[in-house]
C-alpha cells in the first residue's frame, strides 16, 4: 500500500534484536515497528526470522463515511472475502448503529465473495432499505448471480462520457442534447439530480413498452459532473419546424398534432411511476396556503377536487417542439414530466402556447425561441387544434373551450411560475401570487364553467 506504513503489533517479544529473512524484506524487529509493504493478501501475515514465526497482526484502518442531511454513505474498499468478512462487519454494524438511512458507495470495491454477502445481508436485516451505488460491472454481476439485486437497491457505476467536439443539436429549459454518432444523441440535464434523470429515462422506457411512441432510451451516464441519458437518434424535425418550412401547410400539420394527442389520450397506464398530476395541483395549493386566506385556498382545493380521476396517459408538455414527426409518423420527447389524470391537463398545455406565451412580458426572440414558430400565428394555430380536437368548427365553440380550459391553465402557469420558488425573493413570490392567483386565477375559478369533455 503505497503512500503510507501500516502498523503490525508483535506477538513473539522474545524475538526482538532478530531480524526478517531476505523474502520478507529484511529489516530489525522492534516491539512495535512500522513496514511499508507494497502489496497485502492477507490481514494476518506469517513471517520468518531465524526459524522462528512471528505473527504480525495487521492494524487495518476504519472504513470511509460521511454523513450528510442525516444519511450515512459508507465507502466500500478493495475486497471483502473471507479474511477480512469478520471484521467488516463488525465496522459497518457499528458505524450503521443507530441510523434508518444509510447508503452503500461501492465505486471502490473489486470484489466481494460469500462472506462478504453475509455481511451485507446481517445490514440489510437492520435497515428498511439499503442502496448501494456505484457498483462496478464484476461486482454487479456477483450481486446479480446471487440474487442480491432483489434485496438491495443496487445501481451499478455510471459510464464517464464526453461531449467535446460533439454537434449541439438541441437546447432547452431542461437540458442540452448532443450527436454521439450516426445512431445516438445524448441529452445532458441541467437539473443535476440523478433521480431525476434516471426517472426520464424509465418514464421513456416504460412509455414506450406501453404503446407510446417516444425515442427509444439507452443508458443513464455522467458527462462530468452532470448526468445524462443515451438515446436512439431519430432523423425526425419537429412540428415547430415543419410549420416554420412549410407554412401553406400549418393546417395539416396543427390537425395532425391534434388527432395524435387525442390519440394518446385513448391509453390508460396503472404505474406507479407516472404520478397523478392533480396531486402536483394539490402540492402548490398547499404551498401558497401561507399566502391567502382559508377560503381562497379552499376555492382552488374544491376546483383541484372537481376535475375527473383519471389513468389517462399525460405527456405534461405536450407541445410543437416535443412532437417529432418522421415520415408521417409521430414520436414524443421530452416526457420527463408526464403521468396521469384528465385529458384536459394536456389541452391546457397547448391552450398556454398559443393563448398565454406571446402576451407575456419576455423578449419576441425569446417567445418565439419557446413556440418554434412565429407567435402570429398563433391564433389560427388555437382554432385549427380545437377544431380537430373537441371536433367544432365556430369560433363561438373555440371560445367556449378556451373559457372552460382557462383555470387549469392557469393552474399549471402558477406551478411553473412556482417550481423556482428558491430562486425568488419574498416580495417576488408575492408578485407572483397576487398577479397569477387572485389577479386571474380565482376569478376564472368563480365563473363555474363545468369541464364536460
Amino acid at each position: 500500500m503505497t503512500g503510507f506504513c501500516l502498523n503490525f503489533k508483535v506477538d513473539c517479544y522474545n524475538t526482538v534484536g532478530s531480524y526478517l529473512s531476505p523474502a520478507c524484506g529484511g529489516g530489525k524487529i522492534t516491539s512495535t515497528q512500522f513496514f511499508l509493504i507494497d502489496k497485502i493478501e492477507k490481514s494476518i501475515l506469517q513471517w520468518c526470522a531465524k526459524g522462528i514465526v512471528i505473527i504480525l497482526y495487521l492494524e487495518v484502518p476504519m472504513m470511509k463515511t460521511n454523513n450528510n442531511n442525516n444519511c450515512l454513505t459508507i465507502f466500500l474498499e478493495g475486497r471483502i472475502d473471507t479474511n477480512n468478512a469478520p471484521q467488516v462487519e463488525k465496522e459497518l454494524l457499528a458505524a450503521a448503529e443507530g441510523k434508518t438511512d444509510v447508503v452503500l458507495d461501492a465505486e471502490k470495491l473489486v470484489y466481494i465473495s460469500s462472506a462478504g454477502l453475509r455481511v451485507l445481508m446481517k445490514l440489510r436485516k437492520s435497515l428498511a432499505k439499503l442502496p448501494m451505488i456505484n457498483v462496478s460491472r464484476d461486482v454487479y454481476d456477483i450481486l446479480e448471480t446471487t440474487g442480491f439485486t432483489e434485496l438491495l437497491d443496487v445501481k451499478k457505476a455510471l459510464r464517464q462520457v464526453s461531449v467535446d467536439g460533439c454537434e449541439v443539436i438541441g437546447a432547452g429549459g431542461y437540458g442540452t442534447v448532443y450527436r454521439i454518432d450516426e445512431e445516438t444523441v445524448l441529452k445532458v440535464y441541467n437539473n443535476n439530480s440523478q433521480e431525476m434523470v434516471e426517472s426520464e429515462r424509465l418514464m421513456s422506457q416504460r412509455a414506450f413498452v406501453n404503446g407510446i411512441p417516444t425515442a427509444i432510451p439507452y443508458d443513464t451516464v455522467k458527462v462530468g459532473e452532470k448526468f445524462g441519458v443515451v438515446y436512439e437518434l431519430i432523423n425526425a424535425g419537429t412540428v415547430a419546424q415543419f410549420i416554420t418550412a412549410e407554412p401553406d401547410k400549418l393546417e395539416k400539420y396543427v390537425r395532425l398534432f391534434a388527432r395524435e394527442l387525442k390519440k394518446f389520450h385513448t391509453i390508460e397506464i396503472d404505474d406507479a411511476l407516472f404520478a397523478d398530476k392533480k396531486q402536483y395541483f394539490y402540492d402548490i395549493t398547499k404551498t401558497l396556503g401561507k399566502y391567502m386566506t382559508a377560503e381562497e385556498t379552499a376555492e382552488i382545493t374544491n376546483y383541484i377536487d372537481s376535475i375527473p380521476d383519471c389513468k389517462t396517459f399525460l405527456h405534461g408538455d405536450y407541445n410543437f417542439r416535443n412532437v417529432l414527426l418522421n415520415d408521417g409518423e409521430v414520436i414524443l420527447i421530452d416526457i420527463g414530466d408526464a403521468g396521469t389524470g384528465h385529458p384536459a391537463l394536456d389541452v391546457a398545455g397547448v391552450s398556454i402556447v398559443c393563448n398565454y406565451l406571446k402576451y407575456t412580458h419576455l423578449p419576441p426572440e425569446e417567445i418565439r425561441r419557446l413556440l418554434g414558430f412565429d407567435p402570429e400565428l398563433t391564433d389560427k394555430i388555437w382554432y385549427f387544434f380545437c377544431s380537430e380536437y373537441f371536433g367544432i368548427s365556430t369560433p363561438e365553440q373555440v371560445k367556449q373551450y378556451t373559457e372552460m380550459l382557462t383555470p387549469i391553465m392557469l393552474l399549471d402557469i402558477v406551478c411553473h411560475s412556482l417550481r423556482r420558488y428558491a430562486e425568488l425573493t419574498e416580495e417576488d413570490y408575492l408578485v407572483r401570487v397576487n398577479g397569477l392567483v387572485r389577479g386571474r386565477l380565482l376569478p376564472a375559478i368563480r365563473k363555474n364553467i363545468p369541464l364536460d369533455f
